[in-house]
């Protein structure tokens, strides 16, 4: 139902929480909600906005709780709200099975709702359900054959059998329509890339990679800033200038025992997540938002106050990250790895909260790192991503930023290095587990039937037996990546 004909002071108290939501105002939008709905709580577009506006807060199931009762009030249009509830069990919550459950009961409402059905295909991706996520993608190109990104996506978890395979055909074609926004050719064009790799035809594929690259940065809006050189080199300098400070202290009686696994994207670190998962006293989190929610939320401007940052404040922050792992993961205890790659641009202030951390940096060959990220749709956040220079660029200031953190705090940061790991993994997990106080499990031998829900672009890789195809894979495009080579040797 639409909300209630309001009394004129309700009717002015809610203009100002909408215009306090629009202006992304989230905390203080929340508290103007909560005051409407204490007097009339009989609204359900406000519960809708509250619990949009929780999950942005970091309150997952704050929101939830507001989206049922907007679903109780009967909303209008409620196979968004169970759209809303899907994307947070399967994203902050971590829980397919609910996840799919909402996605299902919008479909029940309303069968053509595409982004319920993309985001269920999303979901069994997720859990490396190959046969069915394939099938509802088939179902979403039959109601909307025009559809761009559900055949990227087919494509992605499709094998080639040659060049002249269908399906590349079909992406060859759906490329080449007039009628396509640049963001989805980009889709299109680095699943049509993938396929012509995997038919060893690398020629075609590095200029299908390069023309995705192209229609991406194109798409890039213009109030999203481009990378830029000078300011990642002074950010790293602002990091590494950092004055060491008294860290917090553990609160006796911590049930979880955060450890940090990061580095570059396509590093390994969601192999390494993986085989992690398998072990029976290791809960796998994904890639948790809370250290950057803590770092723009409560410590602006950031890094800077880290300088200042008081342990008693610091302790705080431990607490609040530690609740919101509690919070998405009540059952667990000990052992949680916080898998997020660019929280190496954070290991000052995990070291400010976390003086035990331990810390697992993935490390590969530059060129297969770099390279592995060119040919991936990475957001727009990640702008260097498209460009051979910037890619290098930014890899050797990661290096930079690691000497640093490693000459202050070197006996708390392994490295987990890819190639050594898929050749040798037995070795590599048992140093890796020793170093986070475990004992080794054959277990994690057979993590590829793990499910645990992958939620990266890896998640094909890492649901078969361990490979090293992919080591030294830069070679096939040495030709094509002169300005990478050059930047990473500069």
């Amino acid at each position: 139902m639409a909300n209630p004909k309001l009394p004129p002071y309700i009717a002015q108290r809610l203009a100002k929480a909408s215009d306090l939501r629009e202006s992304g105002k989230v905390d203080e939008a929340i508290d103007a909600y909560r005051a409407v709905l204490a007097d009339a709580p009989n609204l359900p577009d406000s519960w809708y906005n509250l619990g949009w506006l929780l999950r942005r807060a970091g309150d997952p199931a704050g929101a939830l709780e507001a989206y049922d009762k907007a679903l109780a009030l009967r909303i209008d249009q409620p196979e968004e709200v169970h759209l809303n509830k899907g994307v947070i069990f399967a994203d902050d919550l971590l829980d397919p099975s609910q996840a799919q459950a909402s996605y299902r009961a919008a479909l029940g409402i309303n069968p053509l709702y595409v982004q319920a059905r993309f985001n269920l295909a999303n979901t069994l991706e997720d859990l490396g359900e190959r046969a069915r996520a394939a099938s509802e993608y088939r179902i979403l190109l039959r109601q909307a054959p025009r559809e761009s990104e559900p055949l990227a996506r087919l494509a992605n978890l499709s094998t080639a059998k040659g060049r002249d395979d269908a399906l590349i055909t079909r992406l060859e074609a759906a490329i080449a329509r007039k009628d396509l926004q640049p963001i989805a050719k980009a889709s299109i064009g680095f699943a049509l890339g993938r396929l012509l790799d995997q038919v060893g035809a690398f020629d075609l594929a590095f200029a299908a990679y390069t023309k995705a690259n192209a229609f991406s940065a194109s798409s890039r809006a213009a109030a999203m800033p481009a990378y830029n050189p000078a300011r990642q080199d002074a950010l790293v300098d602002a990091l590494i200038k950092l004055p060491q400070m008294v860290s917090a202290s553990p609160a006796p009686g911590e049930a979880i025992r955060p450890v940090f696994i990061l580095g570059q994207f396509r590093s390994g670190s969601t192999l390494l997540e993986q085989i992690l998962s398998a072990h029976s006293a290791v809960t796998t989190a994904g890639e948790l938002p809370l250290l950057g929610q803590i770092a723009a939320r409560d410590l602006a401007p950031y890094p800077a106050s880290l300088a200042t940052l008081a342990p008693e404040r610091a302790a705080g922050l431990r607490a609040k990250y530690l609740e919101g792992v509690a919070q998405r993961f009540p059952d667990a205890k000990g052992i949680v790895t916080d898998k997020r790659p660019d929280n190496y641009f954070h290991i000052g202030l995990i070291l400010r909260l976390f003086p035990d951390a331990r810390i697992l940096h993935t490390v590969r060959d530059a060129r297969d790192t770099c390279l592995s990220n060119y040919f991936l749709h990475l957001s727009h956040e990640q702008s260097y991503a498209t460009d051979l220079s910037h890619l290098g660029h930014r890899y050797r200031a990661y290096q930079r930023l690691m000497n640093h953190w490693k000459s202050i705090a070197g006996d708390q940061i392994l490295d987990v290095d890819y190639d050594a790991l898929v050749s040798s993994p037995e070795t590599i997990m048992r140093a890796t587990l020793d170093f986070i106080g475990l004992p080794f499990e054959d277990a994690c031998l057979n993590f590829q039937n793990s499910r645990t829900p992958v939620k990266t672009a890896s998640v094909w890789q890492v649901r078969e037996p361990l490979y090293t195809k992919s080591s030294g894979r830069w070679r096939n495009y040495e030709s094509h990546i002169g300005p990478l080579l050059e930047a990473l040797n500069d």
